[in-house]
């Protein structure tokens, strides 16, 4: 469970990281990795909730 919120926080930082980038300054390669963050926090947000009700049962 720690590895898998340390993943979390890991994509989270690329994806604020990339987004500002692409908010502040328009770049157009960021704005593609912000994307792609996007797409791996919300998978391994569904891993955790699936962990997590699992270390409740």
């Amino acid at each position: 469970m720690n590895e898998l919120i340390a993943k979390i926080a890991t994509a989270y930082e690329a994806f604020q990281k990339d987004a500002a980038a692409q908010a502040e300054s328009g770049n157009k390669a960021a704005g593609a990795r912000a994307r792609k963050a996007s797409l791996e926090i919300e998978k391994a947000m569904k891993e955790f909730r699936k962990a997590s009700l699992e270390a409740a049962k």
